[in-house]
């Protein structure tokens, strides 16, 4: 694997690095906009998985009642 013997003197020496080309202020606002970012695709699963448990609830009730439908029959 690529990262497998990533420790945290290669994580300082990546900040730092990155710290250097972008510069402190920059690297908030990257990290904010990454944070919001991750955020909103968490959030966007969630939707669709929301979306997905309701349908198949409305599915199941209206087999349900097809189902107490046609023993009243």
């Amino acid at each position: 694997m690529l990262f497998k013997n990533l420790g945290v003197p290669e994580l300082i020496l990546i900040l730092v690095i990155a710290i250097l080309i972008f510069g402190p202020g920059r690297i908030g606002r990257i990290g904010s906009e990454l944070g919001k970012g991750i955020r909103g695709f968490k959030e966007g699963v969630s939707d669709d998985k929301d979306e997905e448990d309701a349908a198949a609830v409305a599915d199941d009730e209206a087999v349900a009642d097809a189902g107490s439908d046609s023993e009243s029959e």
